[in-house]
Parts: structure tokens; C-alpha cells; sequence
């Protein structure tokens, strides 16, 4: 992502004369310099030419289109710029698109504004009429409003450009899955054909024989220095160690993780899948090696949920450079104590220590199911903090991005439980967060995160052209429902049925 870029398109007429519309070029090249050099501008800011005519506006549309380093458009209408002559470059853009209101100046000068400056500073009513055109072409596209210099205008630009980020990685991106998914499971299977075309991914199989074959190519050399690795990342149990009688399950798993690393970078794959049900051929789940790929980016989603794999590489890619971290993520079990509902997070074996509070503890213990040779993991707890939950479902006739935002919480400590997990309680409550998450159906798979957020997660459904449902501190059962009841009728209209 470090040579990708936005553009942003001033828009004009002619009709003010060449020395107001050199002007209109200085105030845009001054406030992308001012976003550039702010700290939430995570994609650099550049300024083509601006334009003026239906013609322009086209060919920047097409060059936009074109140039595989520019991943999304902002607009702004500095003055009034007619907005019949945006339709054809408009229609054929295919960059995610934001458009700006704003205006140069922050306030008005009482005593000194006259009609040069009145015909200068048209923003107010340019970017409405600019704003009409996008709603009646149907466009998807995020609307910020305020000074160009206010911190939560360049905030909200930055939150749209993670999306942009997030989105543009799924474009071509591969997925691999080992096995098919969990026999008889609904929710994480789907329709791989519509998630194609709906979000650019491609997800296909290959037999666990496929990642058999690319362990059994690890060299003994490259084992021992992984697992020397192991023991200055992490707190080994002594049974793991050199010499210790576990040893040779830690060797195997670093076995397991170059060999996988090696089958997922030579298949140009940014995520994968794998089941407990489709081993043959491997002594252990996968669990420490797959927790430490999901560190280094990889999205993964057990029981071969592919779209939840798509999820945590998106969200990844969205919180790249933040504070926190995205993981994997499954809600196991209640406690429904009458002082306090609250959820343990966790999974069999792949939580990722992207999001680990301290320095993870690599042990081995029994998995109870699959049975294989007790697989080594990464036990930690994760963080407090505001955090959310979110899973990408398939309707049918379409897929809705479910979030819920919660809070993780301390809670006692868990000496029996050999896993990575997290604790928190929903917003605005268990039952009610619950309750709607079922009844939107969602799933028992999630990309939990600290990092993104909401309104991220919102600019890549739009993106996207998908439905996103929130769950959070406003929420009520008898709106949510109706709001449910809408979008399917929405949607329908506006999408049609799809097989």
C-alpha cells in the first residue's frame, strides 16, 4: 500500500475568469498539503489538475480508473461547478469516492467580504449542487463536512481512507482453503461466486496433501532456528524447550509454520482456512503457526470460513499502524451472573497475540476434538478497552456486515483454560445485543478489534455495496427489528434476487 494514493478533484467553471480559478488552485494545493501532513492521513493526498469543463472531468475519471496506484477519489466544489458536466466522468468512475464540503476560508470576513469574494467562496451551494447529482446518479460515497483544517474533518478522511485501504487489498486477493468447511455447519459456508463479484476476493481449495507436501520440504536448520525464535518471543513452558520431552511437538509446529508460510507466499494468498475434520496426513491442528501468521497479516477463519478470513485481512489491512489489533475470534460461552452478563471470547487454538495484553505464554495441552497429537499454542488474555465484533454473512440474495461494539473487561484469572481469550460485555447490553444479533444472523465467527471501528467498518460496507447493521449504545429491539424489515425490502429493489 506505500505507493498507492487519493486524488483530490477540485471542481470549477470558467465562468469566473482565469485569475479566480488560479486562485481556486493555490487554496486546493494548500489545504492537501495541510491533509498531507497530518498524522491520521494514512494514503498520500494528490492534486490533479483542476477542472472546469465535462471533458476534463471525464478523461481525470478515466485516468483515475487507470492509475493502479490511485485507490480512491475526494471531490469538492470550491465554487460552483455546474453539475450536468460531472455525469459522464461520474458514471464511469469505479474509485471509492468522498466528497468534501468545505471552504477555504474558516470564517467570513464581516467588514471586508464583497462579491469577488462572494464568487470566489461558492462552496456552500456548489457542493449541494454537486450533492444532488451523487444522489441521483444512486452513488455510493461518504459525505464529511467542516473546515478542512478541523481535526475531526481530517479524522473522519482518514477513517475513509483505512476503508479504502482495506478494500482495495481485496481486489484479486486469494484465499486458500485446506479441506472444505465444518461438515454440516451453515453459516460458515457460501455462495464463493457472489463474494467475487461482490468483493473482489477469489476463494478456492486445496487439498490438505497440498500443505502435507510443502512441510515435508522444511529444512531441520531452518526448525531449529525458528524454534530459537520461539524461545525469545515468548514464555516457552519448560517441557517445550531444548532438551524438554515436548520438544519435538515444538518443532513440528515451526515445521508447520514454514511450510505453511511457504504454501501461502508461493500461492500469493493474503488468508486461509483450515478444519480439525481435514488433518490427514498432519499431527497437529494448526495453532501456534497460525496465530503468528495472523500476526504478520494474514486473515484466517477456522472451520473453513472463508468469509470471516476475508473480514480479519480487511480489518488488518484497516488498522495497519493503529494501537490494539484485530484477531480471529469466536463467542464461546456466557457468564450470566445476576451482578453482570458478560462473554468469553476465544477459540480452540487461533487467537492472534497481535491483541495479547503481555507476553505470551507458547504451551502444549490436550485439544479434546480432531484427534491428533495435543497441539502447542499461545496462551494470553487480551486487553480492556472499547472494542467490536464483527461477521460478513451471506443472505442469499446478499451479504450483511454485522457489527457490535463492546467493551472488553478484567476478569478473574483462568488457570484450567489453556487458550488465548477475552472478556467483554455488549453494548448496550447482553440481552439486547444478543437478541439482535440473532435475529440479524449473525455469525459465531468474528474479526474482533481494538483498532477499527464503526464508522471504518460503515465506509467499507458502502464501498463495498453492502448492508452493514450496527448493534451499539442507541440500540433498541423494536427499531432494530424494523430497521431488518426495511433493508430486506431495500435491498430486494435495489439488488434483485440473486441464486
Amino acid at each position: 500500500m506505500s505507493k498507492k494514493n487519493i486524488w483530490f478533484l477540485t471542481g470549477s467553471q470558467h465562468l469566473y475568469g482565469a485569475e479566480a480559478l488560479q486562485q481556486v488552485q493555490q487554496n486546493s494545493e494548500t489545504i492537501v498539503k495541510a491533509f498531507n501532513e497530518t498524522e491520521v492521513t494514512v494514503v498520500p493526498i494528490l492534486l490533479p489538475k483542476l477542472v472546469t469543463t465535462p471533458e476534463e472531468i471525464t478523461q481525470t475519471c478515466i485516468a483515475a480508473n487507470a492509475d493502479s496506484e490511485c485507490i480512491g477519489v475526494i471531490t469538492w466544489m470550491h465554487t460552483f461547478s455546474l453539475a450536468k458536466m460531472w455525469i459522464p466522468g461520474l458514471t464511469l468512475l469505479q474509485k471509492p469516492l468522498c466528497h468534501l464540503h468545505t471552504q477555504f476560508h474558516r470564517e467570513i470576513p464581516w467588514d471586508s467580504i464583497d462579491m469577488d469574494f462572494m464568487n470566489l467562496n461558492q462552496a456552500a451551494h456548489g457542493d449541494r449542487e454537486a450533492g444532488f447529482i451523487h444522489t441521483r446518479m444512486r452513488l455510493n460515497r461518504k459525505v464529511v463536512v467542516g473546515h478542512w483544517s478541523d481535526p475531526e474533518v481530517q479524522q473522519r478522511i482518514g477513517v475513509w481512507m483505512r476503508a479504502v485501504r482495506g478494500w482495495t487489498d481485496l481486489q484479486g486477493a486469494k484465499f486458500v482453503r485446506f479441506g472444505d468447511n465444518m461438515r454440516q455447519v451453515a453459516v460458515t459456508d457460501g455462495d464463493k461466486v457472489s463474494a467475487e463479484m461482490q468483493f473482489g476476493i477469489s476463494v478456492n481449495t486445496h487439498g490438505v496433501g497440498d500443505l502435507v507436501a510443502a512441510v515435508n520440504k522444511v529444512k531441520p536448520s531452518a526448525v531449529a532456528a525458528l524454534c530459537a525464535d520461539y524461545e525469545k518471543t515468548y514464555k516457552v513452558a519448560p517441557a517445550l524447550k531444548k532438551g524438554g520431552k515436548k520438544h519435538e511437538s515444538l518443532r513440528y509446529n515451526a515445521k508447520l509454520e514454514l511450510g505453511l508460510r511457504a504454501f501461502l507466499e508461493e500461492g500469493d494468498f493474503k488468508g486461509y482456512t483450515n478444519t480439525f475434520e481435514d488433518l490427514h496426513g498432519l499431527k497437529q491442528l494448526p495453532g501456534l503457526p497460525t496465530q503468528r501468521l495472523m500476526a504478520d497479516g494474514y486473515g484466517f477463519g477456522a472451520e473453513g470460513d472463508w468469509k470471516t478470513a476475508a473480514l480479519v485481512r480487511a480489518m488488518k489491512v484497516m488498522d495497519y499502524g493503529l494501537k490494539g489489533g484485530t484477531s480471529f475470534m469466536e463467542d464461546y460461552t456466557y457468564h450470566l451472573s445476576p451482578k453482570g452478563h458478560q462473554v468469553l471470547g476465544s477459540h480452540m487454538l487461533e487467537i492472534d497475540p497481535a491483541i495479547a495484553a503481555g507476553k505470551p505464554s507458547c504451551e502444549i495441552h490436550p485439544l479434546g476434538i480432531g484427534g491428533k497429537e495435543d497441539p502447542v499454542r499461545l496462551v494470553f488474555n487480551a486487553p480492556t478497552g472499547n472494542a467490536l465484533n464483527a461477521s460478513l454473512i451471506d443472505l442469499g440474495n446478499r451479504f450483511r456486515l454485522l457489527v457490535n461494539e463492546v467493551k472488553a473487561v478484567k476478569h478473574p484469572k483462568l488457570p484450567k483454560l489453556p487458550v488465548a481469550r477475552a472478556v467483554w460485555e455488549c453494548k448496550p447490553n447482553f440481552k439486547t445485543a444478543c437478541q439482535a444479533w440473532i435475529l440479524a444472523g449473525g455469525a459465531h465467527h468474528t474479526g474482533y478489534s481494538y483498532a477499527v471501528t464503526t464508522e471504518m467498518l460503515e465506509d467499507f460496507a458502502n464501498i463495498a455495496g453492502v448492508e452493514l447493521v450496527t448493534i451499539d449504545a442507541d440500540t433498541r429491539i423494536s427499531e432494530f427489528k424494523q430497521t431488518l424489515r426495511n433493508n430486506e425490502v431495500y435491498y430486494h429493489l435495489n439488488q434483485g434476487f440473486r441464486a
